[in-house]
């Protein structure tokens, strides 16, 4: 039986989960197709996995909340990840943060009023000979200046008003 909650759709997300839940490890993928589908993962999303698995919501919000690639908050069309490792960060790679945060008037862990930016800070993408780097979705950037910043922006809304 496929649910509706709050006007989520679970069909696609119930017959991905019928092929996969008897799989050990199998919440990690539904994890993953969850998000794909819905752009990010909600209390409802995260209580139906559990329930469609048979484990409890607690074990479900905490392999979410664990890793870093998954969100419960919606994100951005275009997910700006700034790299703070270590080759990054003494780079220069703070500064470029603090220029995304400028361009886009949010901070890491928020999405612009548009919806369609959302900025992260990440570890390490293991691209350090390209220090420092920035992420748009897939693609990589590698030896960011603050002066790029506004041309990767304007990159990001040009994609964008092709497909509008």
């Amino acid at each position: 039986m496929t649910l509706k909650c709050n006007n989520l759709d679970f069909t696609s997300l119930d017959a991905y989960i019928e092929t996969v839940k008897t799989r050990p490890g199998a919440l990690i993928p539904v994890l993953h197709k969850a998000q794909d589908t819905f752009g990010f993962l909600p209390e409802e999303v995260m209580s139906h996995v559990a329930k469609k698995l048979g484990i409890p919501a607690a074990k479900v919000f905490g392999v979410v909340s664990f890793y870093s690639f998954f969100s419960m908050t919606p994100k951005g069309k275009f997910n700006v990840n700034v790299c703070l490792g270590t080759a990054c960060f003494v780079r220069g790679a703070e500064k470029i943060r603090e220029e995304f945060e400028k361009h886009l008037s949010i901070k890491p862990g928020q999405t612009s009023e548009d919806g369609l930016f959302s900025l992260s800070t990440i570890r390490c993408i293991g691209a350090c000979g390209l220090a420092p780097v920035v992420m748009v979705n897939e693609k990589v950037y590698g030896r960011v200046t603050q002066q790029q910043v506004g041309e990767i922006i304007d990159e990001c809304m040009a994609k964008d008003g092709e497909k509008t």
